[in-house]
């Protein structure tokens, strides 16, 4: 439950300070009712498509065949960690940036196609964000000791989600959004690794790929991977108490492109 709750309260808040955003944009233009209802009907039929995309992800497991399922989940895992990865990069490089794109955007839009260009705005904006948290879920469920409440879990992240949103709408000292952005992107990055991990154990157990030596040690007389914890801190950071020489070469070359990848941009001049 714990991974369900920081994935949906990450995404819920930057789907709510997007929706902020567009909100205070549309009131200093002064946009009027006709604006508004359209910022708050493209929310809807955003968060509508993300649940059409999860819905058909959970219909099609039903349709598949023992195999062809075993690659659907492969390619859902892989695919989570990637758009993890994807998100995190693209935020510390453009997140500053995201008020002034999104005013941007909506300000053509506008010229271009009235209220309806407000409402596809918002709805490929929040689309993406529901979208992206139906991917997470998906691989989330996929884990191995996944035994927690979805429902549960993102109900509890949505409540949370809309705190936080406040919090940081609110400018309180404690929290602002350049520091959550930046802290949650490392946990989000460390859970990536979780479901790459995952992927990887798979493609071990059926044989696609050498676990060279396996165990290459055992640390489960510290803490046990299927234990209550052990198993918490495998779907959060991909722990694993009797891990393959394979998965030890994957998770430290995984975190070895992420340092390089996350290292401060110099400035120049």
């Amino acid at each position: 439950m714990g991974s369900t709750l920081f994935i949906v309260w990450r995404e819920s808040v930057e789907a709510m300070l997007v929706i902020g955003i567009l909100h205070s944009w549309l009131k200093f233009n002064q946009a009027g009712r006709a604006g508004l209802h359209a910022l708050w009907l493209g929310a809807g039929v955003g968060v509508a498509l993300a649940g059409l995309l999860g819905w058909l992800m959970v219909a099609a497991q039903g349709e598949l065949s023992d195999a062809a399922l075993e690659w659907l989940q492969l390619g859902m895992l892989l695919l989570a960690a990637g758009l993890i990865v994807q998100m995190v990069l693209w935020m510390r490089r453009h997140g500053r940036n995201m008020r002034k794109d999104l005013h941007q955007n909506l300000a053509i839009a506008v010229q271009r196609s009235g209220w309806f260009g407000i409402a596809s705005v918002t709805a490929l904006a929040i689309a993406r964000e529901g979208a992206e948290t139906a991917v997470f879920l998906y691989g989330v469920s996929l884990e191995p000791e996944h035994t927690g409440n979805l429902l549960i879990g993102a109900t509890l992240g949505l409540m949370l989600a809309t705190l936080t949103a406040w919090a940081l709408g609110r400018g309180l000292r404690f929290l602002d959004y350049r520091r959550f952005f930046a802290l949650s992107g490392w946990m989000l990055l460390s859970f990536a690794a979780a479901l790459l991990l995952t992927a990887v154990d798979r493609f071990i157990g059926a044989g696609l790929l050498p676990a060279l030596v396996d165990p290459l040690w055992n640390s489960a007389w510290l803490l046990d991977d299927s234990s209550h914890l052990g198993s918490l801190l495998s779907a959060l950071t991909g722990y694993r108490s009797r891990p393959s020489l394979m998965l030890v070469m994957v998770f430290a070359a995984y975190w070895w492109f992420m340092a390089r990848a996350m290292r401060p941009t110099p400035h120049h001049g």
